[in-house]
């Protein structure tokens, strides 16, 4: 027997798996629910009770942010300097950190945010096929073309464009770390990315709401474009921080593979998505993770490691460590499988 806690009383015998799968038949996600008109979240929905705790523990945004850093100059060697001290900075402190000035186009940024609009408020007979827990899923974007309402070209534009500015990201954490700027490029970091691109309706509680729960990114680093609808925090110093969005930035921050071959000269950090009463709230994520299938090894940067900073980490494979992340458990330490 199990009880859970809701907003209105203690339920026993709650069945989360066929309320799940009654949820999946339907097909049409959590926009289909609020389409419905609810008022009262699924039990599935609401967040545990640790967590609602939590959520009352934020700091106020406008004492303590998430840095925010201008690459204008990223040419100049004096301006080059400073970009990559204020990356280091913000790389250790804060895992997590803005960027200006990064030259993406704002109507390739607002492309891709439509785009991703058009295809999730499309008819939902249109998108039913497209429906799927399995992790991952590859959207048949080629097979599937004509069937699917998505504006491909804004989508690729914003791809391309991305990728760009990931590799100069991977070039100035390199210069951070005291390496020379092709370092973590020629680890291949940049030949292996997934993107997921999110959208979150207007949540009629988003008090109690689950959202996205707390975790930190499987990646090398994550490139992330969101909408003016907030709800991203990261935990800072034991206390969750609103990361809010400003016109124009991306959002870079540190994976748990880029923590880990710097010995923890890096930091990844936890983060989550909260529901908003307002919405969709619409954003892009492209993970930088390396190539899964490649037999090549990863472990702390050679150059990084002395007598007085030993290796902290053994040598793994990318799917090694996918699949670690992936069927570890929740309360499991994320980095304890791969430590010496």
């Amino acid at each position: 027997m199990s009880t859970i806690v809701t907003n209105e009383l203690a339920v026993d015998d709650y069945d989360w798996e066929k309320e799940r799968k009654a949820f999946d038949e339907t097909k049409a996600g959590t926009k289909g629910l609020v389409d419905s008109g609810i008022n009262i979240l699924p039990k599935m929905f609401i967040q545990p009770v640790d967590e609602m705790v939590q959520s009352s523990s934020i700091h106020d945004a406008t004492t303590l942010r998430v840095p925010v850093i201008d690459l204008a100059g990223l040419e100049k060697d004096n301006d080059r300097e400073r970009i990559v001290e204020e990356v280091l900075d913000a790389s250790q402190k804060w895992g997590f950190f803005h960027v200006l000035n990064h030259g993406i186009p704002m109507d390739v940024l607002d492309g891709m945010i439509e785009g991703i609009k058009m295809f999730h408020e499309q008819d939902l007979e249109a998108k039913k096929e497209f429906y799927s827990r399995v992790i991952p899923f590859f959207l048949r974007c080629t097979s599937h073309f004509e069937r699917c309402t998505f504006d491909w070209n804004a989508i690729l534009d914003h791809t391309d464009q991305v990728l760009k500015l990931g590799n100069t990201i991977l070039e100035l954490l390199s210069l951070a770390l005291g390496l020379k700027p092709d370092c973590l490029k020629e680890m291949k970091s940049d030949k292996g990315w997934t993107c997921v691109y999110h959208y979150y309706p207007p949540c009629p509680q988003p008090e109690i709401a689950l959202g996205t729960e707390k975790h930190s990114d499987s990646s090398f680093i994550t490139l992330l474009f969101q909408n003016h609808i907030g709800g991203l925090q990261v935990l800072h110093e034991n206390q969750w921080v609103d990361v809010q969005p400003i016109p124009g930035a991306l959002i870079i921050n540190i994976g748990d593979i880029l923590q880990m071959i710097s010995n923890d000269k890096l930091t990844s950090v936890l983060h989550r998505v909260r529901a908003n009463r307002v919405g969709p709230r619409v954003s892009a994520a492209f993970f930088f993770t390396g190539l899964v299938t490649s037999p090549k090894t990863y472990s702390p940067i050679k150059d990084l490691i002395t007598e007085q900073n030993p290796a902290m980490y053994r040598e793994f494979t990318v799917a090694e460590f996918l699949t670690n992340y992936f069927t570890r458990s929740l309360n499991e330490d994320r980095f304890k499988h791969f430590m010496i």
